[in-house]
């Protein structure tokens, strides 16, 4: 008989700010009887709820259950900065095209089935357009070396039939109101969206397809009971005959991959809703996504009322925390740079406060490789996002569905060809040398 444990759940610090800026959900559905499934998914982010709509397609009749621990829009899949990003964009080191050309033009095709499958879902479910906006994103640098890598980058780009645009000063200014930018490199394939509002939708599309999604309904055992899975929750079971771990990091939860995944905490800060005297005051556009020339600089977004407000959104600072828990310290000091990181944009709204702060779990591996494969009979996970939840998270959850279908396709042909993830030196070696890292990282990109 096999079995596996949860010996943790997910722990979130701050509120999920891409929810709270949105209308009020209804009450939660929580898991409260026994049921019997076909496919049982532990976890309704990106990952879970790709999955459960890749099984509505390749399997209708099948009855699909899926179990999140929180509320649906609430965890990791509404912490992050809503970018669904198609280039290379590996936050792990080495520069955004540091895996070469052709392993790059691979994965930029997979990236863009990811968002055509998020923009299918956004027509089939009828979500509002404005939650999904092919809008591209800019590339934004401060000092001489990130502009340098910019060029670094537009010319690689260039290699594999890319497109990008360069922006100036000026140009950058126009675009966000800020005088901080030397330059920007567009490029038009990422899907900027509003991640609470684009899964809310999601999970209400599938509702609506039969799909029975419970929340507040945390996995805490799975086990094999002759040819099918038992799967507790609540003090209640569903009997399945597969299950599929969508739970990124917290597939550790359950034992696997132990000593092998690293969990990094990013932080952000939302301004309040910017009244029309401090928008005038502002100026550039209502809608813009920057992410840095350095990875492991600041992240900035601009959003406008049909999102939640006329907000700005900071996003830097980074911890490794193995134990998946975040500290209110950690939290706190991240607040401060995220104020001094806007203020130094935007020194005519010194005085605008942060409405929100909170911490998002991302999950990386060392090979960066994810955990989409076959576990057990019976048993897949759709795991690991190497810091792009959105569009990789949406990737692992079509894959973990197809495995389980026995449907073999690029995405699946991908994912089974990785190797194992690298084991970690083990703690307290790995915590403290992985935090000194980050920190100098931080420290040598800390004008970006």
């Amino acid at each position: 008989m096999n079995s596996y444990t949860a010996c943790r759940t997910p722990v979130h610090r701050g509120p999920a700010a891409w929810s709270a800026i949105l209308p009020g959900q209804d009450s939660p559905v929580v898991f409260e009887a026994d049921v019997r499934a076909d496919f049982t998914i532990i976890g309704a982010g990106f990952a879970g709820l790709s999955a459960a709509r890749r099984l509505t397609q390749l399997a209708p009749k099948a009855k699909v259950v899926v179990l999140d621990a929180g509320r649906i829009a609430e965890g990791a899949c509404a912490r992050n900065s809503g970018f669904m990003i198609d280039l290379p964009h590996e936050i792990g080191g080495g520069g955004y095209e540091a895996n070469g050309a052709e392993k790059n033009k691979a994965m930029i095709a997979l990236n863009r089935q990811a968002i055509g499958f998020a923009r299918e879902a956004v027509d089939a479910y009828r979500i509002d357009r404005n939650y999904f906006d092919p809008a591209g994103k800019v590339n934004g640098a401060v000092a001489a070396r990130a502009d340098a890598m910019n060029r670094s980058y537009a010319a690689h780009l260039t290699e594999i039939g890319e497109v990008s645009e360069y922006l100036d000063a000026q140009s950058m200014a126009e675009l966000t109101g800020s005088n901080h930018y030397i330059s920007g490199l567009y490029t038009p394939g990422t899907a900027m969206i509003q991640p609470a509002g684009y899964i809310r939708g999601v999970a209400r599309g599938l509702r609506k397809d039969g799909v029975e999604i419970y929340e507040h309904s945390a996995a805490q055992k799975i086990e094999r009971v002759g040819d099918s899975w038992t799967v507790s929750s609540n003090g209640h079971h569903v009997s399945t005959g597969t299950v599929i771990m969508a739970n990124n990091g917290h597939l550790e939860s359950f034992g696997f991959a132990k000593q092998r995944l690293m969990h990094i905490f990013l932080y952000a800060s939302m301004t309040v809703d910017l009244g029309n005297d401090i928008l005038k005051k502002l100026g550039g556009k209502p809608r813009w996504g920057i992410t840095p020339s350095d990875p492991m600089g600041t992240t900035m977004r601009r959003i406008d009322t049909p999102l939640g407000g006329n907000r700005i959104i900071t996003r830097s600072c980074a911890s490794f925390l193995p134990d998946m828990v975040p500290s209110e310290s950690s939290l706190q000091r991240a607040r401060r740079v995220h104020r001094r990181k806007f203020t130094d944009r935007f020194p005519t709204l010194r005085d605008v406060p942060m409405e929100f702060s909170w911490a998002g779990h991302l999950c990386l591996t060392r090979n960066g490789v994810a955990v989409t494969r076959k576990l057990d009979r019976g048993l897949y996970a759709g795991c690991v996002d190497n810091g792009l939840g959105t569009v990789r998270g949406t990737l692992t959850g079509i894959g973990a569905a197809e495995l389980s279908c026995g449907v073999e396709s690029d995405i699946t042909r991908h994912f089974t060809a990785e190797p194992e993830p690298t084991r970690l030196v083990p703690p307290p070696v790995s915590t403290i040398g992985a935090n000194i890292y980050l920190r100098l990282k931080e420290w040598k990109a800390s004008t970006e």
